[in-house]
This record gives structure tokens, C-alpha cells and sequence, in this order.
């Protein structure tokens, strides 16, 4: 299992972080429009979720992701990831230490990690327990507000290293700036707004996997 979730995610192109969209009410419908549209991996992102609110939106993103052949990340939380068993966990730079994760899940999740730098970059490239890494946010977002933005050369130096490790820029990333991104040596990114807010995500998601998955890795 743990093998095919790492050859999946080799391949992913496209990362969808959305919230459980209560105030849209259309949560499955949404999730089915953007996986079958070419999303990769999606990651429920909503913070202040109890446990239990976050396990039953978790259920509705797993039916999805399993219809699609999708991977579902878990963002911060091991013990919600512990319980909900996705194929991913996402870890930023202050959330539990990657070792300790790692020892509570197993080998059986992925683990990725958030880089802001080019030296967090170069160390995420070669931790030990992490399977991908994210690097930005490229440009300001309001997603993650106050945070600096190493912009596009965090993304030069995260392709000079030539790792084999999967990674993906991340951080005000949309279909006006994705030609910058891909210039600058990304092959996948995260989106949040540029689909979500989306008229129609579904078309979003699908120009998105298409550009991107005209490069090659």
C-alpha cells in the first residue's frame, strides 16, 4: 500500500487544499467535479475544527479520493491522522517533529512537509520519514497571513537540487502566474483560492492538471 500511495504521489501534479465548504453546503459535489478534473491529492485545510468535525468531513473527502483514485492528506494534526488513516500527512515547520510522527502513524502514511526557505528546502529534500515537500508561498496569501514570501527563487533553488523527492510550490499560485511557476522549475503545485472561489472549479482544476502535466517531471 505504502509503495503504491508513493508511486501515486511521484506522479501527482496538481495539490487541492480546500475547507469542508459548510457554507457552500456542496462538499461531495465539489470534491467529485475537481478529482475527476485531474486533482491529485486534497487536503481538508480548515483551522478551529474539533476532532469529531474534522473525522466526519475527513469521511466524505475518503469516499471521494477512493472514487477517484485520489490521495487525501491530513493537515497538521497526527491524532486526527492516527484515527482517520489518509494516505498523507502534512507538517509544517512548527507541528510535531517528523520522527514522532512518524512512530505514531508507521510507515503506511506519507509525510510532507512546509518549507519557507532554501535552507528548510534543503533540508526537507534529504529528512529522513518525508516523502514530499512544499515550498513558498510563492506570492502573499491570505491564507497564511503575516507570512513573508520568498517568491520565485525559493522554487530555482528547490529545482537546483535536483532531488528525486517530490515537491510542489505553493502560495498564491493561479492560472495568470502558473507560466512563472513552471519557468522557475516547479512541475506541481498547491492550490487554494484559484480553484475554490472558482465560477467553475472543475474547469480551473482541469487547465491547471493540463498545463502542468504538459512539462515533464
Amino acid at each position: 500500500m505504502t509503495d503504491t500511495r508513493r508511486e501515486r504521489l511521484a506522479q501527482a501534479r496538481l495539490y487541492l487544499c480546500t475547507d469542508g465548504r459548510r457554507d457552500r453546503g456542496d462538499l461531495e459535489k465539489f470534491l467529485d467535479t475537481v478529482l475527476a478534473a485531474g486533482v491529485d491529492v486534497v487536503q481538508l485545510r480548515e483551522k478551529g475544527l474539533e476532532a469529531r468535525e474534522e473525522l466526519e468531513l475527513l469521511q466524505v473527502f475518503r469516499a471521494a479520493c477512493d472514487r477517484h483514485g485520489a490521495l487525501l492528506a491530513v493537515n497538521d494534526r497526527a491524532d486526527v491522522a492516527y484515527a482517520a488513516r489518509p494516505d498523507i500527512l502534512h507538517l509544517g515547520q512548527d507541528d510535531l517533529p517528523v520522527p514522532v510522527a512518524r512512530e505514531l502513524l508507521g510507515s503506511g502514511v506519507l509525510i510532507g512537509r512546509s518549507t519557507h526557505s532554501a535552507a528548510e528546502a534543503s533540508a526537507a529534500a534529504r529528512e529522513a520519514g518525508v516523502d514530499y515537500f512544499c515550498c513558498g508561498p510563492v506570492w502573499p496569501t491570505p491564507t497564511k497571513p503575516g507570512r513573508p514570501a520568498p517568491g520565485l527563487a525559493l522554487l530555482e533553488h528547490a529545482s537546483a537540487l535536483r532531488t528525486p523527492r517530490p515537491w510542489f510550490a505553493i502560495g498564491g499560485v493561479d492560472l495568470g502566474n502558473l507560466d512563472a511557476v513552471i519557468a522557475h522549475g516547479a512541475r506541481r503545485a498547491v492550490v487554494v483560492r484559484a480553484i475554490t472561489e472558482a465560477a467553475d472549479p472543475g474547469a480551473a482544476a482541469a487547465q491547471f492538471r493540463a498545463r502542468l502535466g504538459a512539462v515533464p517531471l
